[in-house]
């Protein structure tokens, strides 16, 4: 069955007045409660201090749909050490489309720029879907945490560690 056109969406970075429409889309994901690390409620100050668009060191991409609403974003953080860490949150309906990869093109383009020589992200080793995305854009798994992050239910999740190494050409360790 032909399902029509994909829903067209376009990725901008993310500024000032994104704000309110990044605290919706990370309630709504952390709602699910499958997907990310935030869980409700969240921590309304900490995260719009920390997910501030344009904050020294960082990048803010988003995704909006054909009508202007948000429907994804990407945090990327530049580590003084030289690593970039990534976060992403994609709203339910818009997963699988396509959404994810955009936004993650922009900001390993970012990274680059920026002057990391490696990214870094991790996830729940139950978010398949995101592997596979990652693996496809060239992370491999570098780690593995073993009950390491509580959960308001009281259990403790493991997560994945994946890794992009973008400076293939300075000399590694000559330690090991």
């Amino acid at each position: 069955m032909d399902e029509g056109p994909a829903p067209a969406f376009r990725v901008r970075p993310g500024v000032e007045a994104d704000l309110d429409d990044l605290m919706r889309l990370r309630a709504d994901v952390a709602a699910e409660g499958v997907w990310i690390g935030a869980e409700l409620p969240l921590d309304e100050a900490g995260d719009r201090s920390r997910l501030r668009p344009g904050r020294p060191g960082t990048a803010t991409f988003v995704a909006v749909d054909d009508a202007g609403r948000l429907i994804a974003n990407l945090g990327i953080e530049l580590a003084p050490y030289g690593v970039a860490h990534l976060g992403m949150v994609v709203a339910d309906g818009w997963r699988g489309r396509g959404v994810g990869r955009a936004l993650l093109a922009v900001a390993l383009d970012w990274a680059r720029e920026a002057g990391a020589h490696k990214v870094e992200l991790q996830l729940w080793p139950h978010n398949t879907a995101a592997r596979r995305l990652y693996e496809r854009m060239g992370f491999v798994e570098e780690g593995y945490l073993r009950r390491h992050y509580p959960r308001r239910s009281g259990e403790l999740w493991d997560a994945v560690v994946m890794g992009l190494v973008l400076d293939e050409d300075r000399p590694g360790s000559s330690l090991h």
